[in-house]
């Protein structure tokens, strides 16, 4: 097997006992014998606990990258990609921390370490951004003076929605079908002409 795939096994049983456990009664001896690796393999690619718990919430931001990046790849207009985006990074949040069970309280618990680790995901995101509204600015679609801004600001306000999103906090008992229109005219009411 290769260094890569060895690697991402590690990571892959240790968010599964993670998830079960929580990673304060998972030790990196379990992590060892569940994944069939030993011990001296597991110390050969992470020293402790929070190495290997840091890869794993970077592997799941690797796995909302990927969706974000099909999203951008989608024929549809810088508008329809927005909202798709938004959508897109929700829901994956979501579904990250439904996944992970009794990890999504270290999440909550740890949130310097999972920002720590969503530094560069989080420079990514607003980059995306800035090329979607950079071509919807191009495109006559968006009127907006500072296209960087604009980027960052999306960013941060989805970020700050993602544990009320997680909880059903927005929207209460609206689906992300009925809730759309409404996000995107939101949206579009901030880009429209003399909007920004």
């Amino acid at each position: 097997m290769s260094i890569s795939k060895t690697r991402q096994v590690l990571v892959d049983v240790a968010r599964q006992l993670f998830a079960k456990s929580g990673m304060e009664n998972t030790t990196m001896n379990d992590i060892a014998q569940a994944s069939g690796k030993g011990r001296r393999t597991l110390y050969t690619y992470f020293s402790s606990k929070e190495e290997i718990y840091a890869a794993v919430i970077e592997s799941e931001l690797e796995r909302l990258s990927d969706k974000l990046d099909e999203v951008v790849a989608m024929k549809m207009s810088p508008q329809e990609k927005i909202i798709e985006l938004i959508y897109t990074h929700l829901r994956s949040i979501r579904e990250s921390v439904v996944r992970n069970g009794n990890l999504r309280a270290e999440f909550f618990r740890n949130i310097w370490m999972v920002e720590k680790c969503r530094k560069k995901f989080d420079a990514d995101e607003i980059d995306i951004f800035r090329k979607v509204y950079a071509e919807g600015k191009a495109d006559g679609e968006f009127d907006i003076d500072n296209v960087d801004m604009v980027a960052d600001i999306t960013h941060y306000c989805i970020k700050g929605l993602e544990v009320p999103y997680i909880y059903g906090r927005i929207g209460h008992g609206m689906t992300d079908d009925s809730s759309r229109p409404l996000v995107a005219k939101f949206v579009y009411g901030a880009l429209r002409k003399n909007g920004l």
